[in-house]
């Protein structure tokens, strides 16, 4: 069964193979997970994942490219990464 995660603005096939991996196999479940949570999840299997990553999953989910994300966004998501790296 096709996820069609690809699809999405920012995830591309390497991003959606991860979700895949992880459990996240829709655009559904990747907005009902939430940025942050799948994060974490593709971290247990990629440990590379860096804040670009991040960006672009709450990106496509608000359907953005992800250098358009808020900058009060963008602040909780790097807070949110430095507290993960600590």
């Amino acid at each position: 069964m096709a996820s069609y995660l690809s699809n999405q603005i920012n995830i591309g096939k390497d991003t959606e193979k991860k979700l895949i991996q992880v459990g996240i196999n829709s655009f559904e479940d990747l907005v009902s997970i939430g940025a942050e949570d799948a994060f974490l999840r593709v971290r247990v299997i990629d440990s590379g994942a860096c804040l670009s990553f991040l960006y672009g999953l709450e990106g496509a989910i608000e359907g953005i490219k992800w250098n358009k994300i808020s900058p009060q966004r963008k602040k909780e998501l790097n807070e949110f990464f430095k507290m993960i790296n600590m």
